[in-house]
């Protein structure tokens, strides 16, 4: 879960969770990308309001992976993940129309009362 705020109307948010081995190797486990205009669902689209704080949640899509003695993770959020996900121009125009593209700039809060957090279920 995700506490962001954005100058952009639209954006995509992208979390990453990575296992860092002891040598410093880093392999990733899963990943998962929102777009945030469809953050109330693929069939509700709604443009972000600037500077205005909005409660995200990423779906990484279900893994399962043992983290060995000495490894450590890594959490990685992002805002691009080309190419494997295609460019969000950040303008709320309607894909594919027009070449206008705008620089998002993101903030990610962390505090009591807008606690980002990444939930990962422990399994014996």
């Amino acid at each position: 879960m995700l506490h962001v705020a954005s100058d952009a109307v639209d954006t995509d948010f992208v979390g990453k969770l990575i296992d860092v081995y002891p040598d410093g190797r880093v392999m990733n486990v899963c990943e998962g990308i929102l777009r945030a205009r469809y953050r109330e669902g693929a069939d509700r689209p709604k443009l972000l309001e600037p500077g205005k704080s909005y409660e995200l949640t990423i779906d990484l899509v279900g893994t399962s992976n043992v983290f060995s003695k000495d490894h450590r993770l890594r959490v990685d959020v992002t805002s691009s993940h080309l190419p494997e996900f295609d460019r969000n121009p950040n303008t709320g125009k309607p894909f594919g129309v027009s070449s206008d593209v705008k620089t998002a700039r993101q903030t990610i809060y962390h505090s009591a009362t807008q606690p980002s957090h990444i939930l990962l279920p422990v399994i014996p």
